[in-house]
């Protein structure tokens, strides 16, 4: 599974911009603090804020942008997992760590 798997009908300048906002959105005190709040959105664990990566819930190769209702902190075991699939098309591991946390 790679990032071609998955691109909808976006462009190389439409992820570059992306990204740069991204980077951008990265330097914000908003980012900061939600960062600094140190859980993972998905696994909902506490980490140190340096650990938490921004997770774009709809991934830009999938036409996401990066906005602040698109991005979350995230740990980097679920970053990983996630890759660039929508929330709905992991359902089965996000129900795992609800399970365990039970």
């Amino acid at each position: 599974m790679n990032e071609a798997d998955f691109t909808v009908d976006v462009d190389d300048e439409f992820i570059s911009r992306e990204k740069a906002k991204a980077r951008e959105l990265r330097q914000s005190q908003w980012w900061k603090n939600r960062r600094g709040e140190g859980v993972c959105h998905y696994c909902r664990q506490r980490f140190p804020a340096g650990e938490l990566t921004m997770d774009h819930v709809v991934p830009i190769v999938r036409g996401g942008r990066s906005t602040k209702s698109n991005v979350v902190p995230c740990c980097k075991p679920c970053n990983g997992k996630k890759k660039y699939l929508l929330p709905t098309e992991w359902t089965e591991y996000l129900d795992g760590l609800t399970k365990r946390s039970v």
